[in-house]
């Protein structure tokens, strides 16, 4: 009984470092999320341009991405200018102005342009919480019909465009295609 109470240590050691050297392979930008397959959540927000009040019907009838930014967020103003080229190409995106003073915004979008079809404003952070936003840039993949199919965390450039997502974002088109 004494020698395995001193063998415990080293199991419990072994165990330890099984579980981190496993997590120096993982991607911290493929963060699990729970809304994968499940629809895009109501919400009730006002634009960020605007007096309109913009709700989850509003995002539906086209795949899109829905990017989560904010003024605040150093990666975002490295990602801007590659969304404002996907758009021009076509890609229908949809920006989430998450806990930000929203003059902040405008002055950001007025400066820098607007990739976005529509900017829902969430200065209270409610609509990111229930999306399980860690922070800032996220961006979803919506189907037309407002499934969230998958997620990105991270900052989309030019190579992770072309390599992880361009392919994810065609697929959804060509699903919603008749």
């Amino acid at each position: 009984m004494r020698r395995w109470l001193m063998l415990l240590p080293l199991a419990i050691f072994l165990v330890v470092a099984v579980f981190l050297y496993r997590g120096l392979y993982l991607d911290p930008a493929e963060l699990p999320s729970a809304m994968i397959n499940k629809p895009f959540p109501a919400f009730s927000l006002p634009s960020v341009q605007g007096d309109k009040t913009l709700t989850r019907a509003d995002i539906l009838g086209k795949p899109a991405l829905v990017n989560v930014w904010g003024t605040w967020c150093i990666s975002c103003r490295v990602e801007h200018p590659v969304l404002n080229k996907l758009a021009e190409k076509g890609v229908v995106i949809y920006g989430i102005n998450y806990k930000d003073v929203n003059a902040d915004a405008l002055k950001w979008l007025s400066e820098f342009h607007n990739p976005y079809q529509l900017d829902i404003r969430d200065d209270e952070g409610t609509l990111g919480l229930n999306l399980g936003v860690y922070g800032a840039p996220e961006t979803f993949f919506i189907d037309a019909k407002g499934i969230i199919r998958d997620k990105f965390v991270g900052v989309i450039d030019e190579q992770v465009w072309r390599e992880k997502l361009a392919a994810k974002y065609q697929a959804l088109v060509d699903e919603a295609k008749p």
